[in-house]
């Protein structure tokens, strides 16, 4: 009995460790300030801040794809090049990023992602190209929304 109270207890320790863990990697955000443009500045390394603006140049091109896609009716191209920048390729982006990223900038990231993922769902479910540019103008506010209250720079790593 008393050896089942220790492991439990033991558990219980590791279990409290894990989510403290988590809440530290997943809430509290990196070096952030506030930039002349009004805009909250994200302090991030150099190459930190290449693989996020590489992940939203991707986004940029996926758009003018499905756009063309839209124009030209074509449902496959739209559920390809949405789907490629749904949720499956959220998990490309390193724990040690996140953890620098305030909860408002990850969770417009997240939204986007799942909203191309709802998009692609609708080119191949539906093929309704008014919806489908509806929702795409709704995804789009979150990259300007984004863009309107964030900035990335890089670190200064001189001792100053």
């Amino acid at each position: 009995m008393k050896q089942t109270c220790k492991f439990c207890w033991g558990l219980s320790a590791l279990l409290i460790v894990a989510v403290v863990s988590m809440a530290y990697v997943f809430v509290i955000p990196g070096k952030l300030a506030k930039s002349d443009d009004g805009r909250t500045t994200i302090v991030l390394s150099a190459v930190e801040r290449d693989l996020v603006l590489s992940e939203m140049r991707g986004f940029l091109e996926g758009i003018e794809t499905i756009t063309t896609g839209i124009a030209e009716n074509d449902m496959k191209v739209i559920a390809e090049s949405a789907a490629k920048m749904g949720m499956a390729s959220a998990g490309q982006v390193p724990v040690a990023l996140m953890t620098k990223l305030p909860s408002e900038f990850r969770s417009l990231g997240m939204a986007t992602h799942k909203a191309f993922d709802a998009l692609a769902l609708e080119a191949q479910d539906m093929g309704d190209a008014k919806v489908i540019l509806t929702a795409l103008g709704e995804l789009m506010n979150n990259c300007t929304t984004c863009h309107a209250g964030y900035r990335l720079d890089i670190e200064n790593n001189k001792g100053n």
